[in-house]
């Protein structure tokens, strides 16, 4: 019997310490998702993938690339938002979750249903004209289209896409009144400008790169600073007309809401160790983007600034997607 007793004694603390070895093991115990709500190949598909094998090489554990596109990418926001806040679970965002936000009805909130978790790469919006349209300065095309309100066309990718919105911002600022032409994505539009029949768009390097290498557009400015090494000189809106314009596209990683800290502080390292490698920033260049992590406050501050005047300007321009 006391041989017994000193047996169950001996086991006891055993027992005890592996609820807490558990509870204390070090983050992530298993794969870490990223969801990307758009198919694959679009620009949430390539800032992704290098940065999750990055990751991947820094955690310890894989990190796996979803893709669960619908809806104008509500689809894959709203599982991500319904997921367990452990870390685990995260997605891919660009501006356009900031401007679906501001005209979409959607089954979460932009801001209060996740977590922020880090900005990963911006690229400027371009401001690019048919070769024949006549201003060939950003200063002529403000005067040109103030000259004609209402008259002159601009392309978009689509009713209440980024650059729909970008485009009717700098309306906005510029006191112009342009005319909106949408289109099913953003080749045809390109196509159709390079051709001549709709003068303006405001579209990114990626979208328009080989257009604008071949000289079949006229690049007039670029509206934020932010372009990579190497890209066609012009100048920036702001600086060359005084207009308090600047619109550029970030991609980040958001979260569940309420992540813990740990978590958060270790795929904040892994993301800026990550994003800091040679050969992710020339992926990132091809989409004339630059890599550039932040802290959770500053990508949220982001969020909310760019949700603010998204509705601003769908407010001004009376842009509504049923």
């Amino acid at each position: 019997m006391k041989r017994r007793t000193t047996l169950a004694l001996l086991a006891m603390p055993a027992i005890a310490s592996a609820p807490l070895a558990k509870a204390q093991a070090a983050w992530p115990q298993r794969p870490v998702r990223i969801v990307v709500p758009f198919p694959p190949g679009g620009s949430n598909d390539v800032i992704a993938r290098p940065l999750a094998e990055k990751m991947q090489q820094r955690l310890g554990q894989p990190v796996v690339i979803e893709n669960r596109p619908g809806a104008g990418g509500s689809i894959g926001a709203a599982q991500v938002a319904q997921s367990a806040p452990d870390g685990y679970t995260l997605m891919i965002s660009s501006s356009s979750f900031a401007a679906s936000a501001a005209v979409q009805r959607t089954p979460y909130d932009a801001i209060e249903s996740f977590d922020t978790v880090s900005l990963l790469a911006r690229a400027p919006f371009l401001v690019l004209t048919n070769p024949n349209f006549p201003p060939r300065t950003i200063q002529e095309l403000v005067a040109y289209c103030r000259a004609r309100p209402g008259e002159v066309d601009f392309a978009s990718s689509g009713p209440g896409g980024i650059n729909h919105f970008v485009t009717e911002l700098f309306a906005l600022r510029a006191g112009l009144r342009l005319n909106h032409v949408p289109y099913r994505g953003m080749p045809p539009a390109v196509t159709d400008i390079v051709a001549g029949h709709v003068p303006l768009l405001i579209t990114t390097m990626a979208s328009a790169s080989a257009a604008i290498r071949e000289d079949r557009v006229r690049l007039l400015a670029y509206c934020a600073a932010g372009a990579p090494v190497g890209s066609p000189p012009a100048p920036l809106v702001k600086e060359a007309t005084g207009i308090d314009y600047e619109a550029s596209i970030w991609w980040g990683l958001l979260g569940p809401r309420g992540i813990p800290a740990e978590p958060m502080r270790i795929l904040s390292a892994a993301i800026a160790a990550s994003l800091a490698e040679p050969d992710v920033a020339r992926i990132y260049e091809a989409e004339g983007a630059t890599p550039g992590g932040s802290t959770p406050q500053h990508y949220a501050e982001v969020l909310r600034q760019d949700i603010a005047r998204f509705r601003e300007v769908a407010q001004a321009a009376n842009i509504k997607l049923e």
